[in-house]
């Protein structure tokens, strides 16, 4: 018998209605080939900690989150950091880490892009294959 490959979902919940379309994209496209488990964040900066937690117990992750540029350079400062800790976990570690997190300037670019979870969930898809 084979071993299904798992693969965990750390989706950041600060923007609720989108998050949920990211993860549904995300699953939909994981189910019938992965072992998937999903942990929930309040942000999108506290990714990069639950899947470094997990880096040992996963073949690989998806990252799904939303952040939304608003008056001051805190988008800028989150984004970067959190992109570039995914970025260097995933090389460290040599595992596949999907890049679902979502930077808008405004929710309508956010609701467009909702199903930038599925893309994610392809690109692990394809490194693990």
């Amino acid at each position: 018998m084979i071993k299904k490959r798992k693969i965990l979902i750390v989706v950041a919940n600060y923007y609720r209605s989108i998050s949920r379309s990211l993860l549904n994209s995300a699953k939909k496209s994981l189910m019938k080939t992965f072992k998937i488990e999903v942990k929930t964040v309040p942000g999108i900066f506290e990714i990069p900690v639950v899947i470094s937690k997990n880096i040992k117990k996963f073949d690989g992750f998806v990252a799904l989150g939303c952040v939304i540029k608003g008056e001051t350079p805190h988008f800028d400062f989150i984004s970067k950091a959190t992109i570039e800790e995914i970025m260097r976990l995933s090389v460290k570690n040599k595992k596949p880490i999907g890049n679902g997190i979502i930077t808008c300037l405004n929710m309508k670019q956010a609701t467009e892009r909702k199903n930038k979870g599925e893309e994610a969930a392809n690109a692990v898809n394809s490194v693990l294959d």
